[in-house]
């Protein structure tokens, strides 16, 4: 992972939503294990895709893999970094992220979470846990 940055302040930042304003206030209609999942993910931090620009690239690092993801449109994404799935780049559609289970975080890459993706041949892909999230420099536009 040489040459990677730490990725900007704006990229880590605590999204507030409009019926929960204080991510760590439980909701009363979800299960106690569901509410400390969403207070862990703020805690731990993670990235909204629909905050990067456009030709922005990622690198998340999981448990067993190093991927590199570049933001092609709204909910597509350029990626790469497992053997078998993707060892060239792939345009696939990016789902979100999960703690396991069958609820996802829509447009977020969470540490502690599984990213979700659907791969235009290998159908939806689970990864390992998210470790760690670098944004890497991209060149400016001339």
């Amino acid at each position: 992972m040489q040459g990677a940055t730490t990725t900007s302040a704006r990229v880590y930042r605590r999204r507030r939503d409009r019926e929960n304003p204080d991510p760590f206030l439980p909701h009363p209609n979800l299960d106690d294990r569901i509410n400390r999942n969403i207070c862990r993910s703020e805690i731990e931090g993670g990235v909204y895709m629909d905050e990067l620009r456009l030709g922005a690239i990622i690198e998340v690092e999981t448990r067993n893999r190093f991927y590199r993801i570049e933001k092609r449109g709204d909910d597509t994404m350029l990626i790469s970094g497992h053997p078998e799935f993707c060892p060239e780049p792939v345009l696939c559609e990016f789902h979100g992220s999960t703690w396991g289970g069958s609820m996802i975080k829509v447009g977020f890459i969470g540490r502690g979470m599984h990213m979700e993706f659907r791969h235009p041949v290998h159908r939806v892909i689970l990864t390992s846990c998210v470790e760690e999230i670098r944004e890497l420099p991209t060149p400016l536009a001339a």
